[in-house]
C-alpha cells in the first residue's frame, strides 16, 4: 500500500461527504477541520490531482454559464479502500502541541508579573470565544438528519474540542490565581 501524508487522507475523508469541488472542500475545512487539522488552500488542488493520478478519485468537469468550469471529484473503490486501510492503522504518535502561551510562561520569570497575567487573561478570552464557536458548530451539526452516521462522529470530534477548551479555561483561572499569589 502506498503511504500518503495526512492531508491526502483528510481529503479522501472529505470526499466521503457531499463536498465534491475544491471550493466546497476548502469551505468544510474552514468550518470544521481547521479546529483540529490545518490544511492550506494551496494543498487542496495538488492533493486532488494526486488522488486522480493514483486512481483514488475521478474528476468530472461541468461547464457553468459565465463561470469557470467546475471540477467535481468522487472517490473510487480504490480510494475508499485506501481511506479504510489508513483509518484502521494504529495512531503513529500522540500529537505534540505547540503553544506560544506555555512557551512564554515557561520563561515568565524574565517578564513582569503583570505581563504574564495579561498573556493568560488574553488566552482565556480567546478560549472562551472558541468555546462559543464550538457551541454554535454543535447546534449546526445537530440540525443535520440524525440518521446520518457521520453526525455521531462529528459530535464526538467536537466534544474533544469542547472538553479541551473548557480544561484550558479552567487552567487559565488556576494559573491566574497562582501568578497573582
Amino acid at each position: 500500500m502506498t503511504k500518503y501524508n495526512h492531508t491526502t487522507y483528510a481529503i479522501l475523508g472529505i470526499l466521503t461527504t457531499d463536498c465534491r469541488s475544491g471550493y466546497s472542500i476548502k469551505q468544510l475545512i474552514d468550518q470544521s477541520l481547521t479546529h483540529f487539522w490545518k490544511i492550506s488552500y494551496g494543498q487542496i488542488y495538488p492533493t486532488l490531482k494526486l488522488l486522480v493520478e493514483d486512481g483514488l478519485a475521478t474528476i468530472t468537469t461541468s461547464v457553468q454559464q459565465g463561470k469557470p468550469d467546475r471540477n467535481e471529484y468522487e472517490l473510487t473503490e480504490k480510494g475508499k479502500q485506501t481511506l479504510r486501510q489508513w483509518l484502521e492503522q494504529p495512531i503513529e504518535q500522540i500529537p505534540v502541541e505547540r503553544n506560544e502561551v506555555l512557551l512564554k510562561l515557561f520563561f515568565g520569570s524574565h517578564q513582569s508579573k503583570q505581563h504574564s497575567i495579561q498573556i493568560v487573561e488574553d488566552y482565556k478570552q480567546k478560549l472562551e470565544a472558541r468555546l462559543q464557536t464550538y457551541l454554535g458548530i454543535e447546534q449546526t451539526i445537530k440540525s443535520y438528519p440524525t440518521q446520518q452516521e457521520d453526525v455521531k462522529f462529528w459530535l464526538i470530534t467536537l466534544d474533544y474540542g469542547k472538553r479541551t477548551t473548557v480544561a484550558g479555561i479552567e487552567w487559565c483561572s488556576h494559573t491566574l490565581e497562582s501568578i497573582r499569589d
